[in-house]
This record gives C-alpha cells, sequence and structure tokens, in this order.
C-alpha cells in the first residue's frame, strides 16, 4: 500500500514534522481506475515482495546473494546433450529473473501462477540475472 507523507508544522514547535498517512479511500479508488490490470498487479508484486523483506528483481547487481520473490511466469525444459535446465521465469513487478535448476526436470509446486521465494548468487547471463540451483520456498497464496 503506498504512503503519502504530510508536513505539519504547529504554532508551538520549532519546524516541520513529517508524518506518513495512508491515501484516502477515494484516492485508492482513482488510482485504481486510471491504472491498467497490468500495472496494479506489479504494484502488488512488488509490495508483496517489499513486506517479505526481499531485495527487488530491478536492485539486483551481479555475483551478490540475495532473496527474491514473485511469481512464477513460465516453465521451460531447456534439453542439453548432458544435463536437462528447467529455467523458471519469477516476476516480481519490477524485473524478471530466471531460475535454473540444473539436472531437473520437473520440481512439484512449481508451475505458471505459483508464488516462490528463492535464494541463491545472482549472475547475469545475456542481460538477464539468474540464479542456478537456488534454495526455494513455495508460499501458500494467503502468506504473501
Amino acid at each position: 500500500m503506498a504512503q503519502d507523507t504530510a508536513h505539519t508544522s504547529d504554532a508551538g514547535s520549532a519546524g516541520t514534522t513529517t508524518q506518513p498517512h495512508r491515501r484516502s479511500a477515494l484516492g485508492r479508488l482513482g488510482e485504481r481506475l486510471t491504472k491498467s490490470v497490468t500495472q496494479l498487479e506489479a504494484d502488488e508484486l512488488r509490495e508483496d515482495s517489499q513486506r517479505m523483506g526481499c531485495t527487488p528483481m530491478c536492485d539486483l547487481r551481479d555475483r551478490q546473494e540475495a532473496t527474491v520473490s514473485g511469481t512464477v511466469r513460465a516453465v521451460t525444459l531447456r534439453p542439453r546433450v548432458n544435463v536437462p535446465a528447467l529455467v523458471v521465469d519469477l516476476y516480481d513487478g519490477s524485473r524478471t529473473i530466471n531460475l535454473v535448476w540444473l539436472g531437473r526436470r520437473t520440481i512439484g509446486g512449481i508451475e505458471p501462477g505459483t508464488y516462490l521465494r528463492a535464494t541463491g548468487r545472482v549472475t547475469y547471463s545475456r542481460g538477464v540475472p539468474t540464479i542456478f540451483n537456488p534454495a526455494y520456498e513455495i508460499v501458500p497464496v494467503r502468506a504473501h
């Protein structure tokens, strides 16, 4: 949920104080009516990721150890001659990251629409942030 900052000053105080307050119901309704469904979903995913204490995917750096969370957009099996690779596109509302499990063909419970939290070392492969063989947790719908 977005918050605005209000600046108030009392006659008895020496300066201004900053107090956060929530947007009015009318302000939230106006925002919901003017944004596309895609923008609203992206905002919600970013808020969920922030609430879970995860690093936003748009802020990931190469070789950084990070915990990310988001919704699975796609699951792809890249057949290799020697080792298969299961690739999951995870989206947090700011960017997509590839999670790659080498030697796996499937992982039970991971399918498009699943909400995941994953931890591992980020590398950039062809300009796309990627984590190989991440530790992961499937987050129940009501928990995020």
